[in-house]
């Protein structure tokens, strides 16, 4: 029972952040929603900005939510196959994050192509794994900055 609860505790986390992808799909976070947010917000800051910048910004913003969403989650999986599984190795835990992340990032996308309001896109899909790869690699030189560490204080 034990581990059980230690395998919930590593894993909920991962869980959590899928769901809250998902609720980032909906109709709640649309394009027409978060404009109206953002503009008020660049607006108040810079009262004249052309419609064209705030529709770039907005763009910029939305693209790089996905690639910081996807980073996170990649974060969140490497730990926890880390701290779950006897794997070969950091590799093993980089393909299984990287293959969850792909299996999410098309099934966030199915989901946006079902709500109404949404838009769904392989250059998203493109986007996600971007975000997953960028925050695997993070990982991958931490967790061998963290090996080099340990393997030089063995030696001394």
């Amino acid at each position: 029972m034990n581990r059980t609860l230690n395998i919930l505790k590593i894993w909920s986390p991962v869980v959590l952040w899928v769901c809250c992808i998902f609720l980032l799909s909906t109709e709640a976070f649309s394009s027409d929603n978060t404009s109206r947010i953002l503009e008020r917000l660049l607006r108040f800051l810079s009262p004249h900005m052309s419609r064209h910048d705030i529709d770039i910004i907005h763009y910029s913003v939305r693209k790089a939510a996905h690639m910081i969403e996807y980073c996170i989650m990649s974060l969140l999986l490497f730990h926890s196959f880390h701290n779950t599984f006897n794997l070969k190795g950091h590799w093993d835990w980089v393909l299984y994050s990287l293959i969850i992340i792909v299996g999410v990032a098309a099934t966030d996308e199915l989901h946006q192509w079902l709500v109404e309001s949404r838009t769904s896109s392989v250059i998203d899909i493109g986007i996600d794994i971007t975000g997953g790869m960028l925050g695997l690699a993070i990982c991958l030189v931490s967790w061998q900055l963290r090996r080099a560490r340990e393997n030089k204080s063995d030696i001394n």
